[in-house]
């Protein structure tokens, strides 16, 4: 399994940027690779979302995420077309200026016959280019 981690500071308290990580939907409209995404249900902290990403290839896949407001999101795979494994969080932690250090966490096994160099290059190169898309984004919601 890929193991990958990154952090960001952000300009924005720790509740809008939950907001911006929960919005599932708005993701195509920033994330980059993101096409689509479908919130399949919905009851208050907890979603199962149909994610789908171009990335040489259209992949599918769906998480169940369950979240504690302002602090963390975490999720699992449900399904996914080349996973077989997706495990994660997103922690928030206030900072004492009134801005979130976010930091991500990604557990992931593809399927197949996948050199473990192209997968971690994958993850390596797509989690920074994620977090600053979405730090651009909750500061630019200001």
């Amino acid at each position: 399994m890929n193991v990958a981690r990154h952090t960001v500071e952000i300009d924005a308290p720790p509740h809008r940027v939950y907001a911006l990580i929960t919005d599932f939907e708005a993701y195509p409209d920033f994330v980059p690779n993101q096409s689509a995404t479908t919130v399949l249900s919905h009851a208050g902290q907890t979603w199962q979302v149909r994610f789908e990403l171009s990335v040489a290839r259209k992949l599918e896949y769906v998480l169940d995420l369950e979240g504690t407001p302002d602090e963390r999101l975490e999720w699992r795979l449900v399904q996914g077309d080349m996973m077989k494994a997706n495990e994660g969080r997103w922690i928030l932690e206030a900072l004492p200026d009134g801005r979130t250090r976010a930091t991500y966490e990604l557990e992931v096994a593809l399927k197949g016959f996948v050199p473990r160099s192209v997968s971690r290059l994958l993850i390596e190169r797509t989690l920074p280019a994620n977090m600053q898309a979405f730090k651009a984004e909750a500061e630019r919601r200001g």
